[in-house]
Order: C-alpha cells, then sequence, then structure tokens
C-alpha cells in the first residue's frame, strides 16, 4: 500500500464531514441544491482517489491519481467559497472543512513533489 492507513483515514473522514455539510444545507434556493451536488461529489472524490492512488502500480499512476485527488480538493474548496461568500451559508462547519482541504492540498502536494523527483 502507496498510503498509509492514517492518511486513508484522513480522507475517509473528510468525506464523511463534506456528507454531513452536504445534509444539513437548506435546499430552499436553487444555487445551493447546485453548488451542495459539485461539493459532495467533488469532496467524496477526494476520499476515493486516496483509494485508487493506494492501489497504483507505477509511480506514474500515483501521481496521475494524485492529480486527480489534488483538483478535487481544491474544487471542494471553490463550493466552499461559493456558499460562504455568494450564498451566505453561515455553517460553523465549512470553514473548517475548506482548512481541511488546505491541510490536505498540502500533504498530498508534498507527497508527489517527492515521488516525480525519483522518476
Amino acid at each position: 500500500m502507496r498510503l498509509n492507513e492514517s492518511i486513508r483515514s484522513r480522507t475517509k473522514e473528510y468525506g464523511s464531514s463534506i456528507i454531513r455539510a452536504y445534509v444539513g444545507l437548506p435546499r430552499d434556493r436553487e444555487e445551493i441544491s447546485v453548488l451542495a451536488k459539485q461539493l459532495l461529489r467533488a469532496g467524496t472524490s477526494v476520499a476515493a482517489h486516496t483509494r485508487e492512488a493506494s492501489r497504483a502500480r507505477t509511480d506514474s499512476e500515483f501521481c496521475s491519481k494524485l492529480d486527480v485527488l489534488l483538483q478535487e480538493a481544491d474544487e471542494s474548496q471553490l463550493w466552499i467559497e461559493f456558499l460562504i461568500e455568494d450564498c451566505k451559508i453561515n455553517d460553523p462547519e465549512l470553514p473548517k472543512i475548506h482548512r481541511e482541504a488546505g491541510e490536505l492540498i498540502a500533504i498530498f502536494t508534498t507527497i508527489v513533489s517527492k515521488v516525480r523527483s525519483n522518476l
């Protein structure tokens, strides 16, 4: 396994926090529903791509899977920003999820950089 259980668990918990936030969002406005679904898709895919990267057969495949993970985590941050700033959602969990996405981006960027430097 290329990624340890700690990081796999952390990304799964991140996905779970996205699901909990999604369930708690109001559905009375179309833009909130659309952004919520985008957040749900992008946020939960971070854990899925972590699992996929763990099964990568080569370093190139590993980095490719993590590149997609990084895109999804960054996209998750964007949807959260729209929900907070433009839709005026005042959920105290959203800034925490946004921060966690930033931390995951930093961790996985470092991992990809180290692996690529050895290619």
